[in-house]
């Protein structure tokens, strides 16, 4: 399988560009804001909410990051007057974050407060291992000036992870708060689990271990055996559904479940029809194209599981 997958990578620019948005239209709501907020409101009835993300990344120069300012503005004011329940998801790259790392807290820190002067969650992706630890300086420096709306994504397969979750959760205790996922990036064995195997028992052990804690755990994952085991931890640490009150708007009671649009919808209903808070991550943008190209080439077994949910369809329902 993984060999079918370098070899679609490898093909993948080579197809006509209507083929590949063919694909990417499953699992990328479209170029522009208003096809994010269209897919939203359709969505809205299957008991979801969101977190909206502006394709792009690893800007060039500090002056493209405001593109990114102005846009998540217009999202966050578009939020508000759709009266839709969705937070938003930054990568730190877009802002600034390689370039200048000062001046890419202060892009953060400026579109985090205007979210929390509207009941907005801001959520920093996490990117490659080059910018871990800056990604999490950044969350700790907004949480020091006062702004609780603001949490970081963590990756599984990283070996840190566990020492990262202690190292936040001493310092925020229960207002912590993570996305847990396996992560999508490749990185050395030195630094990370390569087996599937160690990747999906590690993010169990970081689901437990921010459960455990008291910390906000939102899990994004589609794989059964994180989905099976997060549910055995939840009856575990008495986090029901109808659990303890939401700390922050649109949140769950210590917890959610979260699915990438177009992937498991099938999962992610049945979950919500138990009473689980289940949000869907919705990705935008006029750099679909680009994004879609470069996730294939960092980790080619995507480009496996997408060809599978083609021939498939059954297996990945919407």
């Amino acid at each position: 399988m993984a060999l079918l997958g370098r070899l679609i990578v490898a093909t993948m620019p080579l197809a006509p560009k209507f083929i590949v948005r063919m694909v990417a239209s499953r699992y990328v709501a479209g170029s522009e804001l208003e096809d994010a907020l269209s897919t939203m409101k359709r969505l809205s009835s299957e008991g979801a909410c969101f977190t909206v993300d502006v394709l792009g990344e690893e800007i060039t120069t500090l002056d493209e990051a405001r593109f990114f300012l102005d846009e998540y503005s217009s999202l966050i004011d578009s939020i508000v007057e759709s009266k839709i329940d969705a937070h938003i998801s930054i990568k730190p790259t877009a802002f600034g974050l390689l370039i200048d790392s000062e001046s890419a807290y202060h892009n953060i820190l400026q579109i985090t407060k205007k979210a929390s002067e509207n009941d907005i969650f801001v959520r920093l992706d996490m990117e490659d291992s080059r910018v871990t630890d800056s990604t999490i300086d950044i969350m700790m420096r907004i949480r020091d000036d006062g702004l609780s709306n603001i949490g970081v994504v963590l990756q599984g397969r990283l070996l840190r992870t566990i020492s990262d979750i202690e190292e936040i959760c001493d310092r925020f205790g229960a207002d912590s708060d993570f996305r847990i996922c396996k992560g999508i990036y490749l990185e050395p064995e030195e630094i990370a689990h390569t087996g599937y195997h160690g990747i999906v028992n590690a993010t169990n052990e970081a689901i437990e271990e921010m459960l455990k804690r008291g910390a906000y755990t939102a899990i994004a994952s589609h794989d059964f055996p994180v989905i099976d085991k997060t549910l055995e931890l939840l009856q575990k640490y008495n986090l029901p559904p109808s659990g303890n009150k939401e700390s922050f708007p649109g949140k769950g009671p210590g917890y959610e479940f979260q699915f990438l649009l177009g992937v498991r919808g099938d999962l992610r209903r049945r979950l919500s029809e138990e009473g689980h808070l289940t949000r869907i991550y919705v990705p935008y943008g006029k750099q679909w194209y680009e994004y879609g190209i470069r996730r294939l080439n960092e980790n080619p077994e995507v480009a496996t599981h997408v060809l599978k949910a083609l021939l498939m369809p059954w297996t990945n329902r919407k």
